[in-house]
């Protein structure tokens, strides 16, 4: 008796194997397969709950817009959170670096300037803060990595220390007036995709470089599992935790540009909520919090999916307070769920071994 075989072929060929991709990747991982359902059941329900509103092109268009500040935030955070820190002063350096940014196109672009020369300016505005987003994250750093003091009550302090160099600079006061060229990075279109969003996957594409296709990920990952055996496994952890923190700084100011672009203007205090959405994200995301593991596949479902729960619930006009009472009751459910999967796979395991002895 001969296997037989029959292969597809035509327009539906190409539709399954796009599935079998599909479901391989998702059961590769069952993080991303609780988190694919989840994110569709949110979506679907908010769907059913406000259609008029949360099911439209404005409403999608509007989340493109909307997403991509906490999307990079969250890509700093998961890194710091790999290596088995954290990193609480993204928003800090975001709006350190943004303010900083802002001053120098704001202040040095002479009045009447040609368009030409206004480029110049907001690229050296740009280039300021993203220097200035990677000293910040190696002082962070080094303080982790030399000095040894924890991760958490390093960036604690440092989130202070920023936002108080924020507030000084600009005496609390926002600094407004940016000029339209800039404002197209926070709100314009390219080919018809916004640029925030644009940016939001270069940064998933080059972090996924560095993590799956760089030695650094490997390394960053042994570093995060057990610091130890990485150091006595040739790896340097100083170099590595310098550069985690820098690339974490890096991004927080490019997350800062995009957030000052999209409000036309700069202050000290603009998206403090983000940080505990981006400690969700990132756990939602599967990224294990003691550190060594993290898929960004993960993070970016799990923005998505705070999305459309954070749009769904503007359309069913719930306010912000309660918002945030929501995303630490799903933070914690996040960590208990992630707490007990493990354990009872590992009951179903011991218990179908005994029965089949």
């Amino acid at each position: 008796m001969t296997n037989q075989s029959t292969k597809r072929t035509g327009p539906d060929s190409s539709y399954d194997d796009l599935s079998f991709s599909l479901k391989r990747w998702l059961s590769s991982d069952g993080n991303l397969t609780r988190l694919f359902v989840i994110m569709v059941l949110v979506f679907v329900t908010m769907t059913i709950l406000s259609p008029r509103t949360f099911l439209t092109l404005d409403s999608f268009s509007s989340m493109a817009f909307q997403f991509p500040v906490l999307g990079i935030l969250s890509l700093a955070m998961m890194l710091t959170m790999i290596s088995g820190g954290i990193d609480l002063s993204i928003v800090g350096i975001a709006n350190l670096t943004s303010i900083l940014a802002a001053m120098v196109i704001v202040r040095l672009i002479p009045e009447g300037a040609p368009a030409g020369t206004s480029m110049l300016y907001i690229l050296l505005g740009i280039v300021c803060a993203m220097i200035v987003g990677v000293l910040c994250g190696l002082l962070n750093g080094f303080a982790v990595a030399k000095i040894g003091i924890p991760p958490i009550l390093v960036t604690l302090g440092s989130m202070q220390l920023f936002m108080g160099l924020a507030i000084v600079i600009t005496k609390g006061q926002a600094i407004v007036g940016l000029p339209e060229q800039f404002s197209t990075i926070g709100n314009g279109s390219l080919i018809g995709i916004p640029v925030p969003l644009i940016i939001f996957a270069v940064c998933v594409v080059a972090a996924y470089l560095l993590l799956n296709r760089r030695p650094y990920g490997m390394k960053l990952q042994l570093l995060g599992s057990n610091p130890t055996a990485s150091r006595y496994g040739g790896i340097n952890n100083t170099a590595v935790l310098l550069k985690t923190y820098a690339l974490s700084g890096l991004l927080a100011s490019i997350a800062g540009l995009v957030m000052i672009a999209l409000t036309n203007s700069a202050k000290a205090d603009y998206g403090t909520s983000y940080i505990l959405q981006a400690i969700l994200v990132v756990v939602l995301g599967g990224v294990n919090p003691n550190g060594g593991f993290g898929k960004i596949a993960g993070v970016v479902m799990a923005v998505l999916t705070l999305q459309f729960l954070s749009s769904g619930l503007n359309a069913l006009h719930v306010g912000n307070f309660f918002k945030d009472f929501i995303w630490g009751i799903v933070l914690i459910l996040v960590m208990v769920i992630n707490a007990v999967s493990p354990k009872l796979k590992w009951r179903r395991r011991t218990t179908g071994t005994s029965r089949s002895s």
